[in-house]
């Protein structure tokens, strides 16, 4: 029975609920429809006797079955002063207006603004006072649920954005407080924030509805490097360690990023248990800057991605077409932090897209040493030590020290993985050596090779 399909899954029970327990507390069926006399839920007509028939008069059938009341009934029931009203108003019989039988109206208020109104059937004795005065208090919770979908509706793209790309300082600060007005009591909740780059529209506006994005608050598009896109949602949580909603969001968002809408396996390698699975996070959460306010310095679509076909291809290989990643940052109480959450979405986002094996989708707390290394502006990731040996002519080098180091310097799983002998293996880092002038037994030109080579891949 009753619910109107324009009222969203997540207040429909709820709804309901408020408008049975109206119907159990006077005994009568009762009826929700919101200002504009639409239809939100109503009671079922519970009877051992015969069904009255003026209980179901032309205005209350064709209100339940179209859902809607037409605009010359709205006026003639608002004539009796129900948009003013402040407690149950009672209307007459008046057979010429298609009304058999009285109603009782409870406005539905909330802060002083009428979002609704709960329409009784009228009878003799009809409610004693105590009785109304129970329902009115049901009536005002019903507003406050009212105003909490139409706050949770809101487009909140404009104050998602402002507090994303500006400046840190009082910028910033005014725009969070801009956000947390626009979102209430909300606003003081647990939230993450996703980002999912590069996004394919061109158009910062042309970006879905947060309302279709279950547990999202707020959405939008951010600039992504020097041309390109990236999407930002700011996403609900019941608990900091479920981050379900998110990772729900995420998957769902590269995927069309990606042009694979729907298919099983998005892109890149993902955890056991599917392609699309996120990293894990495996450490506290952390701020971390991917490069100063808003999306400076963040590579993106412009640049290419540098993913290659191997988890292990050479930093700074241009990736095909068609990649998307996603990062989520760590879990945050309220919107003062909102800033540092986008870096780390963004930097999660940038690791995937230079580290395919990483993603599709990965926790900000997951990344590894890109959690660092996306925090540094752009020429300062590109060491000049590398210079040589990341020419083209020297991939397969740059490759197999990227492979040594990331497997601790051991000589044996190194050479499996590649494939080659261990003799081959040490005749290439002595090559390498050459090209960078570093020496592979010493601990911290170990460490700078290393970041170098991952930074180059950003």
């Amino acid at each position: 029975m009753r619910e109107n399909a324009r009222v969203s899954g997540e207040y429909r029970g709820d709804y309901q609920e408020l408008v049975d327990e109206i119907s159990a507390l006077l005994g009568v069926p009762a009826t929700l429809e919101n200002r504009d006399f639409e239809l939100i839920a109503f009671g079922a007509y519970d009877s051992e006797g015969d069904l009255d028939p003026s209980a179901l008069d032309p205005v209350r059938t064709r209100s339940i079955l179209t859902r809607r009341s037409t605009t010359a009934v709205r006026t003639w029931f608002e004539g009796f002063g129900i948009t003013r009203a402040t407690g149950p108003v009672r209307i007459p019989p008046t057979p010429e207006a298609g009304v058999y039988r009285g109603r009782i109206c409870l406005p539905v208020r909330h802060r002083g603004i009428v979002l609704g109104y709960v329409w009784l059937l009228d009878d003799d004795p009809g409610p004693t006072d105590a009785q109304l005065t129970a329902a009115m208090q049901v009536a005002s919770r019903i507003g406050a649920l009212l105003a909490d979908e139409a706050q949770a509706g809101a487009d909140l793209t404009r104050e998602l954005r402002a507090v994303l790309t500006a400046e840190r300082g009082w910028q910033r600060d005014m725009a969070v407080a801009e956000l947390r007005t626009a979102l209430g009591p909300r606003g003081d909740g647990l939230h993450t924030v996703v980002c999912v780059a590069p996004w394919p529209s061109a158009d910062p506006d042309d970006a879905p509805s947060a309302r279709t994005v279950p547990g999202a608050t707020a959405l939008c598009t951010i600039p992504w490097g020097a041309t390109g896109q990236s999407l930002a949602l700011l996403v609900r949580l019941r608990s900091p360690d479920v981050l379900t909603p998110a990772l729900t969001a995420a998957t769902r968002f590269v995927r069309e990023a990606a042009g694979v809408r729907g298919e099983a396996g998005a892109t890149g390698s993902g955890r056991p248990g599917g392609p699309a699975g996120p990293a894990r996070r495996g450490g506290a959460s952390a701020s971390a800057s991917p490069g100063g306010a808003g999306a400076s310095g963040i590579s993106g679509a412009s640049g290419g991605t540098v993913a290659a076909a191997s988890s292990h291809g050479a930093p700074g290989a241009a990736s095909p077409g068609g990649t998307a990643a996603a990062g989520i940052a760590g879990a945050r109480v309220g919107l003062g932090e909102l800033g540092a959450a986008w870096h780390e979405a963004a930097a999660a986002a940038r690791a995937v897209l230079a580290e395919p094996r990483l993603g599709p989708v990965a926790e900000w707390g997951a990344i590894g040493p890109f959690r660092l290394l996306t925090a540094l502006p752009r020429e300062v990731a590109h060491d000049p030590v590398v210079r040589d040996l990341l020419a083209p002519a020297h991939r397969e080098l740059a490759r197999t020290a990227e492979v040594f180091l990331d497997r601790a310097g051991q000589a044996g799983r190194t050479a499996a993985e590649l494939g080659i002998h261990r003799q081959t293996l040490y005749y290439r880092l002595s090559r390498v050596e050459q090209l960078t002038g570093l020496d592979l037994d010493d601990g911290e030109d170990r460490l700078l090779l290393h970041m170098a080579l991952k930074g180059a891949r950003l």
